[in-house]
């Protein structure tokens, strides 16, 4: 089971929807669900869903609704166990050894281990949650290590011995599904899929995490993104970038700009890819007035 700090935030899914949006994250019920199981069964969350549907945003919230520290673990192509768990600092080792001189030192005292995520997390479970984020951009040998680790909750270091969790750690995975996850892995946690909202929602997550936007502003752009989004784009705006550009807009606006032109002349914030602006360009006009009633 986790920890007993965490048991006790968990006590609804309804109750972590509740923490989630006072730390600005708007969670349907599907979602609290499963973080409310991942907690109180004390298994890994994995999330998947399409880049900038608030993967890595949810893990934040979790980490605040629980008070406690995100350490994040960025995957990518060729990480490997000493970017994740541990490696010796062997240049102090060396600096060290020369002023010790005659004298014995232990070169492996924990001053000289520098501890990366996954010992992090052990040293402090119930102070930390571990983020392994796009574990999908991994090879499958380190999906091998993460799912050993996963298992045991323990890191063996030779000169040091085997360093266990006291409490089992909270530990949130993130995938963009570009290739498949090994089946061992995915039994070993709650699983969810995150959509892109439809555009009531995304107006109010535009509308809670914009820094003054009007309602109708939020609507608009959500109506709008919805459109954007159904086209076949090699880089769909997500949410952070909708909410960029209700904000950028509605600066525009107040600096002169009218609407729907401010919306036209923001579109760099939403869309960051050449071919997909060329792509949306002779309709963005048409999008934009429509959005807007």
């Amino acid at each position: 089971m986790a920890n007993a700090d965490a048991v006790e935030v968990a006590v609804s899914p309804e109750a972590i929807a509740e923490r989630l949006a006072a730390s600005r994250y708007l969670a349907d019920d599907s979602l609290a669900t499963a973080i409310f199981l991942a907690i109180r069964l004390g298994k890994p969350l994995l999330l998947e869903g399409a880049p900038g549907v608030g993967k890595t945003e949810a893990a934040k919230a979790v980490a605040e609704l629980l008070g406690r520290e995100l350490v994040r673990l960025q995957c990518y192509e060729g990480i490997d166990a000493g970017h994740a768990l541990y490696e010796w600092n062997y240049q102090r080792q060396l600096l060290a050894i020369r002023h010790a001189g005659e004298h014995e030192i232990d070169i492996y005292d924990d001053r000289f281990l520098i501890a990366r995520p996954l010992l992090q997390v052990l040293r402090a479970p119930e102070q930390r949650v571990l983020l392994v984020d796009e574990i999908d951009r991994s090879d499958h040998e380190f999906e091998a290590l993460l799912l050993e680790f996963l298992s045991d909750f323990q890191i063996s270091i030779p000169e040091r011995g085997t360093i266990r969790a006291a409490t089992q750690p909270i530990v949130i995975l993130t995938s963009n599904r570009t290739r498949e996850l090994a089946e061992a892995l995915r039994r070993r946690c709650v699983y969810h899929w995150i959509g892109y909202p439809d555009a009531a929602r995304e107006a109010e997550i535009i509308m809670l995490r914009s820094g003054g936007v009007a309602e109708a502003t939020a609507r608009a752009v959500a109506n709008a993104v919805q459109e954007i989004r159904a086209r076949p784009l090699a880089k769909p705006p997500g949410i952070a970038e909708a909410v960029e550009w209700a904000n950028a807009a509605t600066i525009l606006e107040k600096g002169g700009s009218p609407w729907p032109q401010a919306f036209r002349r923001a579109i760099g914030v939403l869309i960051k890819d050449e071919e997909d602006l060329s792509a949306i360009a002779p309709e963005l006009g048409r999008i934009v007035e429509e959005a807007l009633g």
